[in-house]
C-alpha cells in the first residue's frame, strides 16, 4: 500500500527528548515500512525514518528559536499533503481535526487519530459537522465526550519490542516520568513517595505554559523533602535505565488521560504502574497484574508496600501480547484494508453526503 503519515511539527519524528504523538507515528511509520509498505512521512525537517520524509520545516518547531507562528507551519503542511493526497491509497493523519476540511473537499481516502483529550465544549459541533471522517481513538475512554462521532475502532499505542530492556532485579526507587503540569500530578508522586518512605526520581520536562505551576508548587516541595530526586527530561537511552531499574511507575493523573505511553514504555522494562483511575487507566493497567489502579492516597501508598506482588516478568508478556508496534501497524493495516475495499459499506462517507451515519460500537 502507498500510505502516508502525517505528524505534527512541534516535534521530530522520533523525538530527541520529551514528545507522546510523534514517538507513535515514528514507531507506526518504521514497522509499516518493515512489512513492506510504501510509506511517505509528512514531518519536521530533523526527523529520521526509513520512509520518504517530506518537510515544509527545518527542524521541529518545539526547538526553533525562529519560530513565531506555529500555525503557519502547519497550513504549509496542510497544503503540501493537499496538493500530494492522490498519490497514496490513504492518507494516515495524526494532525487532530486539522485535515478534515481539505480531506473532505478532495476527497481522498484518509484516517484520522485522535491522540488528544476530547472533553472540550469546542470539539463537540466540530465533530458534529465533519461526520465523515473516518476517526480512531487511542482508548475507548477517549472518545465518550464524542461518542456518536464516525469512529471506526480504538486502537491502542504500541512500540518496537526491542526498544526497552526487561530487567528482573530493579532497584528500590519510585519513578514519576513525563511532564509536569497540573493534570498529570507530580504533587501527589512526592506525596505518595514521603508516605511511603521510598526514595522518588522525577525524570520530566516544564513546558514554559507550566513554568510557574513547577517553581511555585511543585519545587518547593522537591527542595524541603530528602527523598525527591529532580533530574529533569530525559532521552530515550536514559529512560531505558531509568525505567528498568525502578520498583515502581508512579502515574497519579487528575484528567481524562487519553492513553499513556509512559504506562506501556514501564511494561516493557517489566515495570509495574501505580496510576490513579482516570482516563484509560483501566484499560491499560490490568489491576494486581501489571500494577495496581487506586482512588485516593491511602490506597496509592498501600499498593506502594504490595508492589513486590506483581510478577515482572508478566508485565513484559503483557507488553508483548498487547502493546507493540508490530500489533499497533497490524490493527491499522487491517482498517487502511477496509476503508479501500469497494464492496464494503462506506464509513468514510462521500463528501457532503446525505447517507445516515451508524456509529461504530466499542472496540479494542
Amino acid at each position: 500500500m502507498r500510505i502516508a503519515q502525517v505528524a505534527p511539527l512541534t516535534e521530530s519524528v522520533p523525538p530527541k527528548m520529551y514528545g507522546g504523538t510523534e514517538r507513535v507515528v515514528s514507531w507506526l511509520t518504521e514497522e509499516l515500512v518493515r512489512q513492506g509498505h510504501e510509506v511517505t512521512l509528512f514531518a519536521s525537517g530533523d526527523s529520521q525514518t526509513a520512509a520518504e520524509l517530506v518537510s515544509v520545516c527545518g527542524k521541529a518547531l518545539r526547538l526553533d528559536p525562529d519560530c513565531k507562528d506555529p500555525f503557519a507551519r502547519h497550513v504549509l503542511l496542510i497544503a503540501e499533503v493537499t496538493k500530494r493526497g492522490r498519490q497514496f491509497d490513504i492518507i494516515h493523519s495524526h494532525l487532530d481535526y486539522f485535515l478534515f476540511p481539505y480531506l473532505r473537499m478532495t476527497n481522498v481516502r484518509s484516517i484520522h487519530t485522535t491522540h488528544g483529550r476530547l472533553d472540550i465544549p469546542d470539539l463537540k459541533p466540530l465533530y458534529e459537522e465533519f461526520y465523515d471522517m473516518p476517526l480512531v481513538s487511542i482508548s475507548n475512554h477517549q472518545r465518550t465526550p464524542v461518542s456518536t462521532a464516525n469512529w471506526l475502532s480504538t486502537v491502542y499505542h504500541g512500540l518496537p519490542e526491542d526498544m526497552y530492556a526487561f530487567n528482573e532485579n530493579p532497584s528500590d526507587y519510585l519513578l514519576f516520568l513525563g511532564r509536569i503540569c497540573p493534570e498529570k500530578r507530580c504533587d501527589r508522586a512526592i506525596e505518595i513517595a514521603e508516605k511511603a518512605g521510598r526514595r522518588l526520581v522525577i525524570a520530566a520536562k516544564v513546558d514554559p505554559v507550566d513554568t510557574e505551576y513547577f517553581e511555585n508548587e511543585i519545587r518547593p516541595m522537591i527542595d524541603r523533602s530528602p527523598l525527591v530526586d529532580y533530574i529533569g527530561e530525559v532521552n530515550d537511552a536514559q529512560k531505558n535505565e531509568l525505567i528498568g531499574n525502578a520498583k515502581a511507575m508512579l502515574f497519579p493523573i487528575d484528567w481524562p488521560e487519553p492513553f499513556g505511553l509512559v504506562m506501556i514504555e514501564s511494561f516493557a522494562c517489566g515495570t509495574p504502574v501505580i496510576a490513579y483511575k482516570c482516563g484509560s487507566v483501566p484499560e491499560i493497567i490490568e489491576h494486581g497484574i501489571t500494577g495496581f489502579q487506586v482512588h485516593n492516597m491511602e490506597e496509592a501508598v498501600q499498593c506502594v508496600d504490595q508492589i513486590d506482588t506483581i510478577d515482572r516478568r508478566v508485565c513484559r508478556d503483557v507488553f508483548m501480547k498487547r502493546f507493540t508496534s508490530r500489533r499497533m501497524a497490524s490493527d491499522y493495516v487491517d482498517l487502511y484494508q477496509q476503508l479501500m475495499d469497494p464492496n464494503a459499506e462506506a464509513r468514510q462517507l462521500l463528501p457532503f453526503s446525505n447517507k445516515l451515519r451508524r456509529p461504530a460500537p466499542l472496540k479494542k
